[in-house]
């Protein structure tokens, strides 16, 4: 093989290399961990069916994580880390009167606060799950973000 094959075959070899190194350079970083605060693994999925208390965070994009399964009686807290507006609110939006029954405008009067609606822009937010079934939330501040939350007897 002659000089220049040699020269050449390792020019090929150093330019897949640096596009190898440029391409991994350049792949997208995992999303950040949530720390959940009763130990609870990344994915929000209750280890049990012990009442626990679950953090959510919201984001600029939306919440994170968007799904947790919790057991009946634990609490989530959803704190915002967006620089946004947050209000958490029960589906469907505008009326949010998926998990009480009650519209908006009756419930966020109502003092026992057995509604799973935020009522307010705020920065955090924490409800106790009571009732076992799928209950779907959104940011009544920006319906376009929404997330859901899996209580298990």
């Amino acid at each position: 093989m002659s000089t220049t094959s040699w020269v050449s075959a390792l020019l090929v070899v150093i330019i897949i290399g640096l596009g190898a190194w440029w391409y991994t350079a350049q792949a997208p970083t995992a999303a950040p961990e949530i720390n959940n605060d009763a130990g609870m693994p990344d994915d929000g999925v209750a280890p049990s069916t012990t009442p626990a208390v679950i953090k959510v965070i919201h984001f600029e994009d939306g919440f994170g994580p968007a799904t947790v399964t919790v057991a009946k009686g634990s609490t989530v807290t959803w704190d915002n880390q967006s620089g946004g507006s947050m209000w958490v609110a029960s589906a469907m939006h505008p009326a949010h009167a998926a998990y009480s029954g009650t519209t908006l405008a009756q419930h966020c009067n109502d003092a026992a606060d057995v509604s799973f609606d935020q009522c307010k822009n705020g920065d955090t937010y924490s409800f106790t799950f009571d009732k076992a079934g799928t209950w779907a939330y959104h940011n009544h501040s920006n319906a376009s973000q929404f997330g859901k939350v899996i209580v298990v007897e």
